[in-house]
């Protein structure tokens, strides 16, 4: 039986995989707002802007796809996040009732990866801004020492919140909101002068392939890229909590900055070739380029507050995620061994990498595949379930949903090895070690066809793992509610 610790809200959360008590299950549906909001705010959000128009589309066409893209994705973690509600576990636990309680590890190591690959990228970002800005201010942002401070304070920060955990991060994330959105509308005021309309709309529409393939990076780099984590924020929900409250609020807070970040963002790189390259090198402080000097101390201070806010949620979760996995520790020393990794990766990009956001992106991709496959699973037996979860069963191999459910494995496993074979690695040169995909892309037209970049593998994923498994599991699912 899982064990329900009684854990009042104090400075460390220690609550870690159990069920939450009904006790302690005191959220509203509308507090989804802040998280989400805050880790989604940054400025780094405009840099999609450069990487939009990258797959050569229009401002007009980037608009519709950052639109939908952005909304159907955080639309998807809604629906996720209301597995949280009904069993007050973390995501990856929830999992194991489409999974088994031993095939969830499968899935669960994916989304440990993924969520170290995102919680290390932003701390990248956060560091690499801090020296083009520190540069700007007349400083030497390639001093080895500034690099190094900048990075022990990134992680600690990270790290720190991540071990307080629930409560501490709930309140930071409320207070962050304001700060950061508040520099954000500064940054757009003083930017707008920077905007070429007439170079925006001189863009030439792109192909159909070309805009699938934007729609796919921006759903991939926003509610695709948090969407293992969902119901890490919703665990401490009501019961009795609206579905459809869950899923708005989860939506609106996670897409509303974006949005506007996004089309913003897209104004800037369709109105500067050089800003538009720059951008791909270093985000953030690209964006910074345009300020006067006056307000590049606090532009930097929120953006990289920002961005420790979304790593903060990254690592918290790939915490939860290590102990789902089997290993038994305390849930804070699993979000500290998480920032030891993630300090050392930022350590190693920011001094001896050569390149890092192409391979990257192409890593983002790859993953991108089977955690597709497998939100496209857990939806579908999400929407198909009626009841709360049997919370017991959840931890026991013997239970309901059993040790292993293969026809949610084998599922995974087929739609990644189809959905890679439709994908193609962006950047063959910085990442030769995944030029091994797009092996089916012969079928649409090869690799130099219209449709080779749209990597439409992470919609096939998707859709077909949430088609087979809701006829495929339909029977199962009724008898283990029966």
């Amino acid at each position: 039986m899982p064990e329900k610790i009684a854990t009042a809200p104090g400075l460390i959360e220690r609550a870690g995989i159990e069920i939450i008590p009904e006790s302690e299950r005191t959220a509203k549906p509308r507090d989804l707002f802040w998280p989400w909001f805050a880790a989604n705010v940054s400025v780094f959000g405009m840099s999609y802007g450069s990487w939009v128009l990258g797959f050569g589309i229009s401002f007009w066409q980037a608009t519709l796809v950052s639109i939908i893209g952005i909304v159907a994705s955080f639309f998807l973690c809604g629906l996720i996040a209301i597995a949280g509600k009904r069993g007050s576990a973390p995501t990856m636990v929830l999992s194991r009732a489409a999974f088994g309680v031993h095939g969830q590890k499968a899935p669960g190591i994916v989304s440990w990866l993924t969520s170290i690959g995102w919680e290390t990228f932003l701390a990248i970002m956060a560091v690499l801004a801090t020296a083009t800005v520190i540069t700007q201010l007349g400083g030497d942002g390639d001093s080895v020492a500034l690099r190094v401070a900048a990075t022990v304070i990134v992680a600690a920060l990270i790290v720190a919140a991540s071990v307080l955990g629930y409560h501490a991060i709930m309140k930071m994330q409320s207070v962050l909101t304001w700060l950061t959105g508040a520099v954000t509308i500064l940054y757009v005021i003083l930017t707008v002068p920077h905007i070429d309309f007439t170079a925006v709309l001189a863009l030439p529409n792109g192909s159909l392939g070309q805009v699938i393939g934007a729609l796919v990076m921006v759903m991939t780099g926003f509610g695709l890229g948090w969407i293992n984590i969902a119901a890490d924020w919703s665990r401490y929900q009501k019961r009795t909590a609206s579905d459809g409250a869950i899923v708005a609020w989860n939506t609106i807070g996670g897409a509303l900055a974006p949005i506007v970040l996004v089309i913003f963002g897209t104004l800037l790189a369709g109105s500067d070739a050089t800003l538009f390259d720059q951008v791909s090198a270093d985000p953030i402080g690209a964006l910074a380029t345009l300020l006067p000097v006056w307000v590049l101390v606090p532009f930097l201070l929120t953006a990289v507050l920002a961005l420790v806010s979304g790593a903060v949620l990254g690592i918290y979760s790939s915490g939860l995620t290590l102990i789902s996995l089997g290993i038994r520790i305390p849930r804070p020393s699993a979000a500290a061994i998480d920032g030891v990794i993630l300090t050392l990766g930022t350590i190693w990009v920011v001094f001896f990498a050569e390149d890092f956001l192409g391979p990257f992106q192409s890593f983002l991709i790859t993953l991108g595949v089977p955690l597709a496959s497998w939100a496209g699973i857990l939806i579908a037996d999400i929407l198909r379930r009626k009841k709360v979860y049997d919370e017991d069963a959840l931890f026991d191999p013997r239970g309901r949903y059993g040790a292993w459910d293969w026809t949610s494995i084998i599922t995974m496993v087929a739609a990644s090895v189809i959905g890679w074979g439709l994908v193609v690695n962006n950047f063959a040169a910085e990442a030769e070690w995944n030029n091994w995909q797009g092996y089916l892309l012969f079928l649409i037209g090869g690799r130099e066809g219209d449709w080779a970049y749209a990597n439409l593998g992470v919609f096939f994923a998707l859709v077909l793992s949430f088609l087979v498994t809701w006829f495929a599991r339909a029977a199962k699912i009724r008898r283990q509610e029966a």
